[in-house]
C-alpha cells in the first residue's frame, strides 16, 4: 500500500488551494471596502500614506502592523482645512465643516487633537481599520471621560465600516472624544479638541 507519497501530494494542493482562496477573499474585501468607502484602493501591506496628515489636525502615520495605511482614495475626500490653514471656512449647521477621523487599528484615534472654532459645527466622518468595532463619543470632556448617557455617539462602527456624526462646539470647552467599547477608553482611544477664537 503506497500511499504515502500521494496522501502527501493531496496535502500539498489542498494547502495551496486554502491560499489561493484566502488571497482572494482579502482581496475581494479589500476591492469591496475601498469601492463601498470612497472608489479607491489601499497602499498595501508595507507601507502607507500617513492618514493624520489627510485629516487635518496633526500629522502622524495611521499606524499597525508592518506600517498599513489606507491610501488617500480609500478615504474619500479629505478633511476640510482648519482653524490656521489655507482655505478654511468655519462650519455652520446648514453646512458643517467635514473631518475625518481613523478609529484603529488598536486602541487609538488618528488625528488625536482636533482644532475647531468657537461656535462651529464639525461633521466627524469615523472609520474603523482593524478588526475591532469602535464608537466615536464627541462633545464636553467630563461627559466623554464620564460615558455620560445623552452624549453624542455613534455606535458599533464595525470593521471597515463609516459611520457620520454632526456636532456644534457652543461654550468654551474643554471638549474631547472617545471609544468606550469594554476596555478601549483605559487603553487609551480617545481624543482632545481645542477650541479657538
Amino acid at each position: 500500500m503506497n500511499a504515502g507519497p500521494r496522501m502527501t501530494d493531496r496535502r500539498h494542493r489542498s494547502g495551496w488551494a486554502v491560499l489561493v482562496v484566502a488571497v482572494a477573499a482579502i482581496a475581494t474585501v479589500m476591492t469591496v471596502t475601498a469601492v463601498g468607502v470612497a472608489g479607491g484602493g489601499f497602499t498595501g501591506m508595507m507601507g502607507g500614506v500617513g492618514a493624520g496628515s489627510l485629516m487635518g489636525g496633526s500629522a502622524g502615520s495611521a499606524g499597525s502592523m508592518m506600517g498599513w495605511a489606507p491610501s488617500r482614495a480609500a478615504l474619500g475626500p479629505v478633511s476640510a482645512p482648519g482653524p490656521g490653514e489655507a482655505g478654511f471656512v468655519a462650519g455652520t449647521p446648514s453646512a458643517p465643516r467635514v473631518v475625518r477621523v481613523i478609529a484603529g487599528p488598536g486602541y487609538a484615534f488618528r488625528p488625536r487633537s482636533i482644532t475647531v472654532r468657537a461656535g462651529e459645527s464639525i461633521t466627524f466622518v469615523v472609520t474603523t481599520m482593524g478588526p475591532a468595532a469602535h464608537e466615536f463619543m464627541v462633545g464636553p470632556a467630563d461627559a466623554v471621560a464620564g460615558d455620560t448617557a445623552g452624549t453624542p455617539e455613534i455606535a458599533d462602527i464595525a470593521m471597515m465600516r463609516t459611520k457620520s456624526l454632526t456636532y456644534t462646539f457652543d461654550g468654551p470647552g474643554p471638549f474631547a472624544f472617545a471609544c468606550h467599547e469594554a476596555g478601549h477608553y483605559e487603553a487609551g482611544m480617545r481624543g482632545e479638541i481645542a477650541v479657538v477664537p
